[in-house]
């Protein structure tokens, strides 16, 4: 994730023989951040989420592949991530199970297939995309921190504010079983690009 910032424009005051008796630096603008992530195993509905691209199915209605086409600047996603946290004091964390930095990038756009490399023993792929504000994530739909002093898993504390691109903290909330199919998202939650 690299942010895409631009510079903000300097002020500079001269008084009349020339010296600079005043100076304000410029404020960047955050546009948001540049995302591009490598995968070496995806389902072709998580390339249809991510790109807009559409599922090519077999005579049994099963999903087995994808079509490459232009790039949808209409969708979105949202993107949860975990990072597994190594170190001696893990263990000693609330629960003992362990702990994970949780990112969550509520709104994704422009999802586009980047490299793929083919070799003898596995196939890799870039998806690149940029994040926008808003998304309307709320606290979220799913289960990933605890909720009180019992460790009880439920959904963000505080909702992700309207103008935030990403949320990160540490949570002792282990992520959810990989699932290769379509889930639905449940929750009071705006499903709409």
């Amino acid at each position: 994730m690299n942010p895409n910032i631009e510079e903000g424009e300097d002020v500079e005051y001269r008084a009349a023989n020339g010296r600079v008796c005043g100076f304000k630096r410029g404020c960047p603008s955050f546009r948001g951040y540049d995302i591009e992530l490598n995968f070496f195993s995806v389902s072709p509905e998580f390339i249809e989420i991510t790109t807009g691209n559409p599922v090519v199915y077999g005579y049994d209605g099963q999903p087995i592949g994808f079509d490459d086409c232009s790039v949808k600047c209409d969708t979105g996603f949202a993107l949860e991530l975990w990072a597994e946290v190594l170190g001696e004091d893990v263990c000693e964390a609330e629960g003992g199970d362990g702990a994970w930095v949780y990112f969550l990038l509520p709104w994704v756009t422009n999802g586009m297939l980047g490299d793929m490399e083919i070799g003898s023993e596995q196939v890799s792929l870039t998806l690149s995309g940029a994040t926008r504000s808003g998304g309307g994530w709320g606290v979220g739909p799913y289960d990933v921190m605890p909720v009180d002093a019992a460790g009880t898993p439920g959904p963000l504390l505080t909702p992700l504010g309207s103008n935030c691109h990403r949320r990160t903290f540490v949570t002792n909330t282990a992520p959810p079983e990989p699932v290769c199919d379509y889930t639905p998202v449940l929750g009071d939650m705006c499903l709409a690009s």
